[in-house]
């Protein structure tokens, strides 16, 4: 499975153990709630939930019959709503306690900071500050970069370069306040998150395009 498959499979896992859902209602989840998903369709969600039903994580039902008063309606197919069964909930679990290094990465990290409410305590502790760990390696790799490279640089790319780092100092930031919040057990009220321009800054090691302007 590739790793942005088990990201979309990690997700919907997630969502449905909130409720059941159908696809439809999953996409808009994903999409609304989950800014990461933005650029999945549903060519990636419904081979993502038959493999899951596959695997006997998730059962299709059918939804709730239509109004009788709706008789225009009545000849349209009954939407197929997925619910997370036993197997299911117990492979999310397992999921969900992981902590290693696929955790602290861009998009993975974006999805599980998404469920941190339904994360233990020690485990989302371990991804915050392997996330902080993996930032501030970044950041010194940029730094490092910028330094051999200044003179080099006009002052537009420059600029860039910049900017990048300032958003990786954000995040930095955002992060030693959450990992703050946990230790102190307020763990239900973190820090307003950084911009989403920044998370997308934050993906690229030398900076993402930002919208700030060169000088003159």
């Amino acid at each position: 499975m590739s790793k942005r498959s088990g990201i979309l499979e990690f997700a919907v896992l997630g969502l449905l153990r909130e409720s059941p859902m159908h696809g439809y209602e999953l996409r808009k989840r994903l999409n609304t709630s989950l800014g990461v998903f933005r650029a999945f369709s549903y060519g990636s969600l419904y081979p993502c939930l038959k493999t899951l039903v596959t695997q006997g994580y998730l059962v299709e039902e059918t939804g709730p019959e239509p109004d009788p008063l709706a008789a225009p309606l009545a000849g349209r197919r009954a939407k197929i709503v997925y619910r997370l069964t036993a197997a299911g909930k117990e492979h999310f679990e397992e999921l969900l306690a992981h902590s290693g290094p696929d955790a602290w990465e861009d998009e993975h990290f974006a999805a599980r900071f998404a469920f941190f409410g339904q994360t233990s305590r020690d485990v989302r502790m371990r991804v915050l500050e392997g996330r902080r760990s993996r930032l501030e390696e970044r950041l010194e790799k940029m730094r490092a970069s910028l330094a051999r490279t200044r003179e080099r640089l006009d002052d537009y790319t420059l600029e860039l370069q910049r900017h990048g780092m300032e958003s990786v100092e954000r995040e930095v930031r955002w992060l030693n306040e959450l990992i703050e919040t946990e230790r102190a057990g307020r763990g239900k009220q973190p820090p307003t998150a950084p911009s989403a321009d920044a998370e997308q800054d934050n993906q690229q090691e030398n900076g993402g395009p930002g919208t700030r302007r060169g000088p003159a």
